[in-house]
């Protein structure tokens, strides 16, 4: 809550896509069926990584944070889009807002970082296979894994003061269907230049440099495969690193398109369009890219199906 000119803002208001009624209807359906794959097949994920001993390795590890992080971030904004739809009101309380603009930023960066952590694990598995077990060590995974989660909360708390203490007196309809750091900046009052400069050197530095560092393990990665004699070495090697950069495509494609594009070469309608795309869409397909052409995984819930299916027998 802040005040602007005497007049207490409590409540912003939420623009989705522009479509008919008939249209929200496909939309409201197309978010709940990708909202409910995203949580379970996620969920489903992360418990066979924490119940199936085949699938305690540092690569599961981190696939089983990306998961997590997955199921907070859809649930942090499609929800309250569906409700947006279904009940036509679209306003957002002011705390409800920072809020979702909190966790938007913490996922995003969390999922950033867990990408980057996922290509070096495939750097050191593929480049020092001998030295994997010495370097990729559960102690390094933990303390990898739980600084990227404390910067994430850090670096997102910064972010998440610098946009609340805004004044929005001329307006307070966003334009997008969540709380999202340009349409917020895009109705302050207040001189946003130092923000803008901000929020454009995170790009660059979170995001650029990370998809830097991926771009450059996969180089040296596909390097050393190349140099395999056996051809079926050189497919085990690809396929073992292929879920990882299909998922690396899918989330940053969208996001430099977005966020690093001049805003004059974008439509407003697109942005919406984009930011689904990873952050709804990106999400759901995550379980089936890394389970659907993963063996260890389909083994697992084969494991895991038989135990439940005995168990069921057994009632009977």
């Amino acid at each position: 809550m802040y005040e602007c000119a005497n007049i207490t803002v409590t409540e912003f208001y939420l623009t989705p896509f522009s479509t008919s009624r008939t249209g929200d209807i496909f939309v409201f359906t197309g978010f709940l069926v990708m909202y409910l794959l995203a949580v379970v097949g996620n969920l489903i994920i992360a418990v066979l990584v924490c119940t199936a001993p085949q699938l305690h390795t540092p690569m599961y590890f981190f696939l089983c944070n990306l998961s997590s992080v997955d199921v907070i971030y859809v649930s942090n904004i499609l929800p309250k889009l569906l409700s947006i739809i279904l009940a036509e009101d679209k306003t957002i309380s002011y705390f409800a807002c920072i809020t979702q603009f909190y966790f938007f930023i913490f996922c995003a960066n969390a999922e950033n970082n867990i990408l980057a952590c996922m290509a070096y694990d495939r750097y050191v598995a593929v480049c020092s296979p001998l030295h994997y077990s010495m370097i990729i060590t559960r102690k390094v995974c933990f303390i990898i894994s739980t600084s990227c989660m404390i910067f994430c909360a850090i670096n997102s708390l910064m972010l998440t003061i610098m946009i609340s203490t805004l004044s929005f007196c001329y307006s307070h309809k966003i334009n997008h269907f969540f709380c999202e750091s340009r349409a917020l900046l895009a109705l302050s009052s207040d001189d946003i230049t130092g923000r803008e400069m901000v929020l454009f050197a995170e790009d660059i530095c979170l995001v650029v440099f990370t998809l830097l560092f991926i771009l450059i393990s996969y180089v040296r990665i596909f390097s050393s495969l190349l140099a395999i004699h056996s051809a079926k070495g050189r497919l085990k090697g690809f396929s073992s690193c292929s879920s990882h950069v299909i998922t690396v495509l899918l989330f940053y494609g969208p996001i430099i398109f977005l966020y690093l594009k001049p805003e004059s070469q974008h439509s407003e309608e697109q942005g919406k369009i984009l930011s689904m795309l990873y952050m709804a869409v990106v999400p759901m397909l995550n379980p089936f890219v890394y389970s659907l052409r993963n063996r260890d995984v389909l083994g697992a819930i084969r494991k895991v199906a038989k135990k439940i299916t005995k168990k069921i027998l057994g009632l009977f």
